[in-house]
């Protein structure tokens, strides 16, 4: 099973979009699973369900912190190599998926009850998110690649 395939599952058994895409990666790049889940928790519904940055792209940006980021306060390379991977995801994203919020990729305010209950209604965590949840993973595996 490949990375996006494993972010599809994990996003299929209850996880939500940031702990998808990142535990998709975690125990590959050293991480501990239950932790990696329990970091990403608040990430989902584009960060506690405010609408901001997808929980998907989000996640992308933790498995790449994994991959690349700083390992002592100091290293500054790895700082600004992880940014810059954050950056070329962060346009990889966009331009695949026409914005960054998850308010305007789904349409709907999570934060406001009946539209959380509309987005569960039209079952769009299935549907619109299991789509960015693949595109998020395919991501990130594309810039292990090519770093």
């Amino acid at each position: 099973m490949n990375r996006p395939e494993r972010a599809d599952q994990l996003h299929r058994q209850g996880a939500n979009c940031a702990q998808s895409v990142v535990c998709a990666f975690a125990e590959d790049l050293g991480a501990d699973k239950a932790l990696t889940l329990r970091m990403a928790t608040g990430f989902g519904g584009g960060m506690g369900r405010t609408g901001g940055t997808c929980g998907a792209l989000t996640g992308a940006f933790m498995a790449l912190g994994l991959a690349f980021g700083m390992k002592e306060p100091g290293d500054q390379a790895a700082k600004e190599r992880t940014y810059a991977l954050v950056a070329e995801a962060t346009r990889r994203f966009r331009e695949r998926t026409g914005s960054l919020s998850c308010r305007d990729l789904l349409g709907l305010d999570l934060g406001i009850p009946e539209q959380l209950q509309a987005a569960k209604d039209r079952n769009l965590f299935a549907t619109q998110c299991a789509g960015y949840v693949r595109i998020g993973a395919e991501i990130v595996e594309q810039l292990l690649r090519e770093a």
